[in-house]
């Protein structure tokens, strides 16, 4: 059996590694070609180019490599022409991946999957009918996306999401934590700005601005910061005056693993955070640690996404759980008071989002299958020959 599969960043190598994992429990025969990090070339895949060259975002930063990037999408498609494989797995980075798949469709009958479906539900819907012309089936990380994409013409699987699969924290990490910075017996708030460059340099100076108020009436909360390693400096600059005696977990002085065992022992040892929007709220909800979300846009991108928006809130923990539970400071409200008083609120109830945090985790999978092997079974019950 051979399997071409393409991932473009991080967290597409996270999501392929286990996968190809689980694709070799199941079919020890399996060949594995592509491109991919270093998880997926942990699994026996030798890439075809380094994949950091696709992890590009953003308008300003494309359009210089646009042509290099086009050659490489040709470049791809022939690879995967060439070798007739039985299937072809691009995942997420659908401004790469989908425009492979097209070319693949448009020569051949090769099968396509793509892993992680695009947020029709939260705008653009028609997204997926324009999917639908290049891929066959899609691995839906999200409980309610499977509707969506068979609605367009689509086969689709609800797998489970990656952050069910993840280890938590133990006794001896928290307690190295706690030694190593001092934090004691203390009550600690996290704070979690973002992990791009960008949103560093938007939310920094709102995020101070707000803890200034809030720890002024919880003078007992010691503020701990994770970062990304690409942006550890920035964090660190930006957050050199903000009140809570901050302590900043350098990840760019540490090895993966020892980085990744700090970011799980701060989660798990928060009595609540202030966080950017985006997937780490469910990241917290593992960790059950009471969240409040805050993010800034500029006024025109506001505009354009509340105008499109089909959703009320864009807190993934709220829209599995189905309720509302987790508080969103967002536009125009990411203000400093607005978000003091929605930490506040949480520190006063924090078990006000105990039961939505558990049941996301238990929808995405939490206690079953581990997602790699179910997307895998998932990817070999769907091929014609199986």
């Amino acid at each position: 059996m051979r399997v071409f599969v393409l991932a473009g960043e991080p967290s597409g190598d996270r999501l392929g590694g286990a996968l190809m994992a689980g694709l070799r429990h199941l079919r020890p025969e399996v060949e594995f070609h592509g491109i991919g990090g270093p998880l997926m070339e942990a699994q026996g895949l030798q890439s075809q180019f380094p994949m950091q060259e696709l992890s590009v975002m953003g308008l300003t930063e494309v359009l210089p490599k646009y042509f290099h990037l086009k050659r490489r999408i040709a470049e791809t498609a022939q690879a995967i022409l060439d070798l007739k494989p039985d299937v072809v797995i691009t995942i997420d980075s659908p401004d790469f991946s989908l425009r492979v798949a097209k070319l693949v469709k448009e020569a051949s009958d090769i099968r396509t999957v793509h892993y992680v479906a695009p947020s029709v539900w939260a705008w653009r819907p028609r997204r997926a009918d324009k999917m639908a012309k290049v891929i066959d089936h899609v691995l839906a990380l999200l409980p309610f996306e499977p509707p969506y994409m068979e609605r367009a013409g689509m086969e689709c699987d609800f797998v489970g999401h990656p952050v069910v699969g993840e280890p938590q924290a133990t006794e001896a990490d928290i307690a190295q934590l706690r030694a190593e910075h001092g934090l004691g017996d203390a009550a600690v708030l996290l704070a979690l700005p973002g992990s791009r460059r960008s949103e560093v340099e938007r939310l920094a100076d709102v995020f101070g601005a707000a803890l200034q108020d809030f720890l002024s009436r919880n003078p007992d909360l010691r503020v701990v910061i994770p970062t990304a390693p690409h942006v550890a400096e920035l964090v660190r600059q930006k957050t050199a005056h903000w009140p809570g005696q901050p302590v900043v977990l350098s990840s760019d002085k540490q090895d993966a693993d020892a980085a990744a065992t700090q970011k799980r022992a701060a989660f798990a040892t928060a009595d609540l955070a202030l966080a950017a929007s985006g997937t780490v709220s469910l990241e917290l909800a593992a960790a059950q640690t009471p969240m409040v979300i805050a993010y800034k846009f500029s006024w025109l991108t506001y505009k354009i996404m509340e105008s499109m928006a089909l959703i009320d809130t864009v807190t993934l923990v709220n829209l599995v759980s189905d309720t509302r539970v987790i508080p969103e400071c967002l536009g125009p409200a990411c203000l400093p008071r607005n978000i003091a008083g929605a930490l506040s609120d949480v520190r006063a109830n924090p078990q006000a989002q105990t039961e939505a945090m558990r049941v996301t985790m238990e929808r995405l999978g939490q206690g079953g299958e581990q997602p790699g092997l179910r997307a895998a079974r998932a990817v070999l019950s769907r091929l014609p020959e199986s």
